[in-house]
């Protein structure tokens, strides 16, 4: 076959094709000029920190020897026989805490960013795909939620169903959607703009054939990035939600209702409030750097030359 028909085969088709990377109109960029980017030290670091604290929020009720509302000492007790992290404010076991309140912030996070993706995906999607015009306007709408102020929101959804993580989880994907529904629209409009979607309509295939096959296998990395920086704002609004009380009560273990009950005593044990701020951190930070390797594996370097 003729690269003449080839490239008429693909132009024709309108999408993405093993050993074939997605470029303008009439452009076919070999595999090797797309290569994947390896996964690297980095990248299996990231992954190993992230499941690490994620097993030890899943796991660490089960693996907790103790109760985390006993009294087992003194208050702000170093460590010792018997408790190797010490106490807090209350001298209950610091080990026990922290091996139950992770759960109490990540999960929360990790179900407002996977429906706050949704709601970005299948609103950028849609607002990417309509008229210029109708997109703008509707987008106006959008752009209210986002500059409200997102601890404000939190603040009035969960202080107003007390005790309930849902309205935690409701309050920080409603003040994280609209980023991503911004992105993703943008994201979308740059594929329509390559007139594949055009090329895809003259041929007859109908809007949902169009947004499988050549919207979302061009937006995925831009999606996956994206639910990275999101998490990460989760886990900031979740844990800050925790620290000012909202959400399940005391005297359940929560990571960041802990930094803030025990920064009285950091002078005496200050690993209560050290550990839950270092795991909160390094999770985020992990999962956003794993998001952002796994978006490049996809989409791959800027191609270097292309067949015209």
């Amino acid at each position: 076959m003729s690269r003449r028909r080839r490239r008429g085969g693909a132009e024709r088709s309108g999408r993405t094709f093993p050993g074939c990377s997605r470029g303008p109109v009439g452009v076919r960029v070999p595999a090797g000029a797309r290569p994947a980017r390896r996964f690297g030290v980095v990248g299996w670091c990231c992954l190993g920190l992230a499941l690490l604290v994620l097993g030890l929020a899943l796991l660490g009720p089960a693996l907790a020897g103790g109760s985390p509302t006993a009294r087992v000492g003194v208050p702000f007790a170093p460590p010792g026989p018997g408790l190797p992290l010490g106490t807090d404010f209350l001298g209950r076991d610091l080990t026990a805490r922290l091996l139950h309140g992770g759960w109490a912030v990540l999960a929360p996070a990790v179900g407002a960013t996977a429906l706050a993706t949704l709601v970005g995906t299948v609103g950028g999607v849609w607002l990417g795909l309509v008229a210029e015009r109708a997109g703008e306007l509707l987008m106006r709408g959008v752009d209210l939620l986002a500059v409200f102020p997102s601890l404000l929101l939190l603040l009035l959804l969960a202080a107003g169903a007390p005790d309930s993580d849902a309205a935690v989880l409701l309050a920080v994907a409603l003040a994280t959607a609209p980023f991503s529904l911004r992105v993703v629209r943008a994201a979308t409009r740059q594929v329509a703009a390559t007139g594949y979607l055009l090329t895809a309509r003259a041929r007859g295939d109908g809007w949902a054939g169009v947004v499988r096959h050549d919207v979302l296998p061009n937006i995925a990395g831009t999606v996956l990035a994206d639910a990275g920086t999101r998490f990460v704002a989760a886990v900031h609004l979740t844990a800050t939600a925790g620290f000012l009380g909202l959400g399940q009560g005391a005297p359940a273990a929560n990571w960041g209702r802990m930094i803030r009950e025990n920064l009285a005593g950091t002078t005496l044990n200050p690993l209560p409030v050290l550990l839950p701020t270092a795991l909160l951190a390094a999770f985020a930070v992990a999962v956003n750097l794993l998001a952002d390797r796994l978006a490049e594996r996809r989409v791959g370097p800027e191609p270097a030359w292309s067949d015209r």
